[in-house]
């Protein structure tokens, strides 16, 4: 495609990529916005995320749903995929992990808004959902529910 970007600085599409041993070594690469001069929501959802419990070793699941109005950068999709998958073996409590993904996010794009659930399935009969939202979002972007139907069983 002429005038098209080639996007040669990232180092994971369109290249074998393995899943980091850690989210400290995970690398999150941005893209140029395509339309800075617009404000429009960007949703992701993990619906099967996971990581372990610090104390117990235990698997921990979640359905994360991330969304953020982008300003002058955009995360590259396969690099969160795999960002979010290193958490997969790595001993962090639910508050503290869904946080870090916020400030990770925060950090590396710089949006105008971000906000995320992460929503926990129970350990131990107790579900444990954490919210975090930078601030109000920018007048005027529809920002649709996050939608994720609540845990069977609670009240």
């Amino acid at each position: 495609m002429s005038g098209a970007p080639d996007h040669a600085e990232l180092t994971q599409l369109g290249r074998p990529a393995r899943i980091p041993d850690s989210p400290a070594a995970a690398v999150l690469e941005r893209i140029a916005n395509p339309h800075p001069d617009l404000l429009y929501c960007v949703r992701f959802t993990a619906p099967e995320f996971t990581t372990l419990c610090p104390v117990t070793g235990q698997p921990d699941f979640a359905h994360l749903v991330i969304d953020y109005v982008p300003h002058s950068w955009i995360v590259e999709s396969k690099s969160l995929k795999l960002y979010l998958a290193s958490f997969r073996n790595h001993g962090v409590f639910h508050e503290a992990c869904t946080l870090e993904i916020a400030k990770r996010l925060i950090a590396t794009l710089a949006p105008h808004w971000l906000r995320i659930g992460g929503y926990w399935y129970p350990r131990g009969g107790m579900p444990i959902d954490v919210f975090y939202q930078s601030g109000e979002p920018p007048a005027g972007v529809w920002i649709p529910p996050q939608g994720v139907q609540p845990y069977r069983g609670r009240g």
